[in-house]
């Protein structure tokens, strides 16, 4: 969906007026796994929306979060972070992640200063050259580097590449968060508002979720399954009465070796991994949780471009 198309969806009591000085627009977070894309907006949002680990390609949606004060909105767009594909799927994500920067208001290439700028960043800011939005220079991962090695990949990201604005950050501390929203926000234009203000993230609930489930099987299996695990949420019921939501998920591997390890000794793993997902669905959803976890074989979904996109994950999304 496009900028007029979801402004158009929205009433008038919703759009400011044309001549107000309120500015909106979409920035663009690019840049390689790992390199703190979906940290810095979880930062940016105050709670987590978006999942984080350091196994790479934690991210496989195009994911949208949504900003608004009195004088903006800034809709932050989260990418999969761009790598070497070795299947359907990592080239699915790469896709997603380079056609998230059409038609955006402002680019942020984040840059990890714990590793050293490589020919993966190098390739990414190619990547972005041709589009004429202004970009900005992020280094996130401050807090676990010293102030030279920061001012050095400044440097090294700078040498052949101008940028509209250069500023580091940490979102563990959050140091400079808040100097990074006014920056961002600098570059909107005047605009109206494209989602309701109470809106945080336009992403469907049940994707959320499957992504909650997700990331605590990446904390929970480390380098064992990761990638080849995809999520479904079955079922989604809410009990007013009681506040609580009833949700009944799949966990999708590609062999049954990965089953054994996920469900664990005595399912003890399963457990583990649904606990820690109950407690952030509950704080994210506001309301007690009941999740029901079955663990499923699908044989290479990953080579599947129809799984992938039933999935949601890239351009399915």
């Amino acid at each position: 969906m496009n900028k007029s198309q979801d402004s158009a969806l929205l009433p008038k009591s919703l759009q400011p007026d044309a001549q107000s000085d309120f500015c909106s627009g979409f920035v663009t977070l690019i840049g390689r796994p790992n390199a703190g894309k979906s940290t810095i907006i979880n930062a940016v949002m105050g709670k987590k929306v978006a999942i984080t680990s350091s196994t790479p390609q934690t991210t496989r949606h195009r994911f949208r979060a949504v900003l608004t004060s009195e004088h903006y909105q800034l809709v932050l767009v989260d990418t999969p972070g761009i790598h070497k594909p070795h299947d359907v799927l990592g080239e699915e994500l790469n896709r997603s992640a380079s056609k998230a920067i059409e038609a955006v208001d402002a680019i942020c290439f984040v840059l990890d200063a714990s590793k050293p700028f490589g020919t993966g960043d190098e390739w990414i800011l190619d990547s972005i050259k041709s589009s004429s939005a202004p970009k900005i220079l992020v280094v996130s991962k401050t807090d676990l580097v010293g102030k030279d090695t920061v001012l050095a990949q400044i440097d090294a990201a700078t040498n052949d590449y101008k940028f509209d604005s250069i500023i580091d950050v940490s979102a563990y501390n959050g140091s400079n968060i808040n100097k990074f929203i006014n920056l961002v926000s600098a570059f909107l234009p005047h605009g109206p508002l494209w989602f309701p203000p109470d809106l945080t993230t336009e992403q469907a609930v049940e994707v959320i979720i499957a992504e909650f489930i997700r990331e605590k099987v990446l904390t929970s299996t480390f380098e064992e399954v990761p990638h080849a695990v995809g999520v479904q949420v079955e079922e989604l019921e809410y009990d007013n009465k009681k506040n609580l939501y009833s949700i009944y998920a799949i966990i999708y591997v590609e062999r049954e070796s990965q089953k054994g390890i996920l469900i664990g000794h005595h399912g003890e793993r399963i457990k583990h991994i649904g606990t820690q997902a109950r407690l952030d669905l509950a704080q994210f959803l506001g309301a007690k949780v009941y999740l029901d976890l079955r663990v499923k074989l699908r044989k290479n979904w990953r080579r599947d471009a129809n799984q992938i996109r039933r999935f949601g994950y890239g351009e399915g999304a």
